[in-house]
């Protein structure tokens, strides 16, 4: 098995603070400080139940992505259930089976997951504005959170003795969508001794009464005016969204009887609604500052910012959030989910309507399976970084459904489960101590974390380290030999003048810098269910079963820090162009969007002009490669970060002359006339030879939905900054 090996497990602690540089008050999160013992550990948060609009129950989508048994093998090693704000009218605590059936939450006969409230034995009292008998039937997704949703998790988390907990997928005020959490009260420690029940019912010992009044609060789709309470009286939440410091009852979109802001539709509201989304982010930093996140997801895919609507994110958007919240908004999804889809990411050309003209989703498809803001070398993300900011990389699921596929089929016209295809490896610092909400979160907010797709690789070492003329002067030797026992020992590099991703290495003027990778690509085969060659290699010349990718490659990608841009500023906001899939130049981004010093400045492969070298893991024996380049006499800042994929260059439709990832518009049966890569094995099953659900061009299938995302694979590494003394200061990371 490609996953054969011991996995992953744990991250680090951060804190948000405010540090001042030379170009005034600058937002900043500090690495960790006499640092706790942790390993890196698998996990997705941002995925779908019947609670919002997935296909299966909440029961058993935690056991799919839990468990490790025939059907599903890659269970994770934390997990985030995080549904869509707003509204829902089904039961999501029922269960399809009796395989699924719990003394707590015991199965139904003829009453599953999709059963609307309306309709459940002992149907709920429905609170809020509009929904009940009186109403519409919905739930608001505050009460499903606060009532539903969290006691079950909570009961499966300690009948399981797994790390899970709540979140949210938003739907953004002014925006799409974006990831979040507030773990407050979520899973306590009392938890780990509970006696869990024998019959129907469960009492949680904690709660997600946090997380449930900042979904009344702040979510979108949430324009229910009860304060949490029971229509008609003061019983129940009294909530109010107030912020300290801000306008409130003074702005023009606060409603007084909701005590929150509801920004007035029409032209502008778009605006109105990104102002909301800022005073959102300040509401979790002086709440919740060290429980929470903010991470904007698939953020390219609903086309540009919209001032007179709800659709994409601009930079000057990512900009304000980071600044409202350093250590809440700290990085985006990027790389999102929907891998199998007809249009991968469901980004895809004139996706948006926006003042009654078509718009692609930004960028006008993935590109390798990941945003343009991404995937981009100098592009959106080493604009952010240039700035010397923590913005960190991230994949999600976004696991929704199979598509023309039951949620036990092997196979996908849609998302791929939680851990299936896109896992974030993150550090979690717990020390003795079990995986919990806290230092899963403080892992995210580190940074020291990787996304890899299709068991790419699982696991990465990836160190700087000053070395200076003399006594101080470090070998390549010495570097490696800490990361080969940081890879094999599945943590991180801990040493003096030594930094890994989301930390910040501090050099004197001169100093060499040495960067060693030292990365696990898993032997065997991966989570792929498909046996049959790669069709994208094929076309090259290479025989490698889809089920078993070989890393081909990795990139050393270097961008110059050069500080943080001015709210106001000629090169602080800016529209990536709608016209990017067509004609894909750089000169055409605007400067706020771009970092001109971003560039690969080296590549290693296993052969040709840099290759790495293989060694032994001294503790389960399994290959490592390991590669160091050193960087000679810095004298400015700047941050480092990998990328890599089983694709070599110039694979036709898939990788370019440099490697780099081409526009997925190839691949995406959307448009079946776009359609490049034949799939021509011929096979006795659905998975040793080309599936039957694949498109057909002329007769001929093709390559796409599942089949093209297990053939383009790629991992991504969050940065490692290096700050010179009497240059840019770093002031995003302390």
């Amino acid at each position: 098995m490609k996953f054969g090996f011991s996995k992953s497990q744990l991250a680090l602690a951060a804190v948000a603070a405010i540090a001042t540089s030379g170009l005034g008050l600058a937002p900043t999160v500090a690495s960790a400080a006499g640092k706790v013992a942790g390993q890196y550990v698998a996990g997705d948060f941002h995925n779908h139940t019947t609670c919002s609009d997935g296909s299966i129950s909440m029961q058993k989508l935690v056991k799919k992505v839990t468990d490790k048994s025939t059907d599903s093998p890659w269970g994770l090693d934390w997990f985030v259930q995080a549904g869509h704000g707003g509204t829902g009218n089904r039961n999501c605590t029922l269960v399809e089976d009796a395989s699924l059936s719990t003394p707590a939450y015991p199965y139904v006969q003829g009453k599953g997951p999709t059963t609307t409230w309306a309709n459940s034995i002992g149907k709920p009292a429905i609170k809020g504005d509009n929904g009940g008998t009186a109403g519409n039937g919905n739930m608001w997704r505050w009460q499903s959170l606060q009532e539903f949703q969290y006691p079950l998790l909570e009961y499966l988390a300690a009948a399981k003795n797994q790390p899970m907990f709540l979140g949210l997928e938003s739907v953004v005020a002014g925006h799409e969508h974006s990831s979040m959490t507030i773990i407050t009260g979520q899973m306590p420690l009392a938890l780990d001794s509970a006696t869990l029940p024998n019959s129907p019912g469960y009492t949680p010992l904690g709660n997600a009464n946090a997380l449930a009044q900042w979904s009344y609060c702040f979510d979108r789709n949430d324009t229910d005016k009860s304060r949490g309470n029971v229509t008609g009286s003061a019983i129940g939440n009294n909530w109010n969204c107030s912020v300290n410091g801000s306008l409130n009852a003074a702005d023009p979109s606060w409603n007084a009887t909701a005590q929150k802001l509801i920004p007035a539709s029409g032209t502008g509201v778009g605006n109105r609604g990104h102002l909301k989304t800022v005073e959102a982010i300040k509401w979790m930093a002086q709440n919740h500052a060290n429980g929470s996140y903010y991470v904007p997801a698939h953020l390219e895919r609903a086309g540009p910012f919209n001032p007179d609507g709800n659709n994409g994110f601009n930079i000057e958007h990512l900009r304000n959030l980071n600044n409202a919240g350093p250590g809440i908004a700290f990085g985006f999804e990027t790389q999102p989910g929907h891998g199998a889809s007809d249009d991968r990411g469901e980004y895809y050309p004139q996706r948006n309507t926006i003042g009654g003209v078509k718009v692609d989703s930004v960028g006008g498809t993935t590109w390798g399976g990941t945003g343009v803001y991404g995937a981009q070398v100098g592009g959106v993300w080493d604009a952010l970084l240039g700035e010397g900011r923590n913005y960190w990389f991230f994949a999600s699921s976004d696991w929704h459904n199979r598509g023309s596929f039951g949620p036990d089929d092997r196979r996908s016209t849609q998302d791929f489960y939680p851990g299936e295809y896109q896992r974030n490896y993150t550090l979690v610092r717990n020390g003795a101590d079990k995986l919990r909400p806290q230092t899963i979160v403080d892992g995210l907010r580190s940074g020291n974390n990787f996304a890899s797709s299709g068991q790419l690789i699982d696991r990465l070492a990836f160190v700087a380290c000053a070395s200076y003329a003399g006594p101080a002067a470090r070998t390549n030797a010495q570097v490696e030999a800490l990361a080969v026992a940081a890879a094999a020992n599945n943590r991180s590099v801990e040493a003096s003048g030594c930094a890994t991703m989301g930390e910040k290495l501090v050099v004197r003027p001169g100093a060499e810098i040495v960067v060693t990778v030292v990365v696990r690509d898993p032997a065997g085969s991966n989570y792929a269910p498909y046996t049959f060659a790669n069709p994208s290699l094929k076309q090259v010349g290479i025989d490698q079963p889809l089920n078993m990718p070989v890393l081909d490659h990795i990139d050393l990608v270097r961008g110059m820090v050069t500080g943080y841009k001015t709210p106001g500023s000629a090169d602080y906001a800016g529209q990536w162009p709608n016209t990017w899939l067509a004609n894909p130049n750089m000169a055409t981004v605007p400067a706020a969007a771009k970092n001109t010093s971003a560039a690969v400045i080296k590549t290693f492969s296993g052969n040709g002009g840099t290759p790495w070298a293989t060694v032994a893991s001294s503790v389960d024996n399994s290959p490592l490669l390991k590669m160091t380049y050193r960087i000679p006499a810095v004298q400015a800042s700047q941050y480092l970060r990998l990328r890599g994929s089983n694709l070599p260059a110039s694979v036709p439709f898939e990788t370019d002359a440099n490697g780099s990832p081409m526009a997925d518009v190839y691949t995406n049966a959307g448009d079946t006339t776009k359609l490049k890569i034949a799939c021509t094995t011929v096979g006795t099953t659905e998975f040793n030879g080309c599936p039957s659900h694949l498109p057909t061009v002329n007769g001929q299938k093709m390559v796409a939905n599942d089949v093209a995302a297990w053939a383009d694979l790629w991992f991504y590494s969050n940065p490692i900054y290096v700050q010179v003394n009497g240059a840019t200061v770093v002031a995003g990371v302390k």
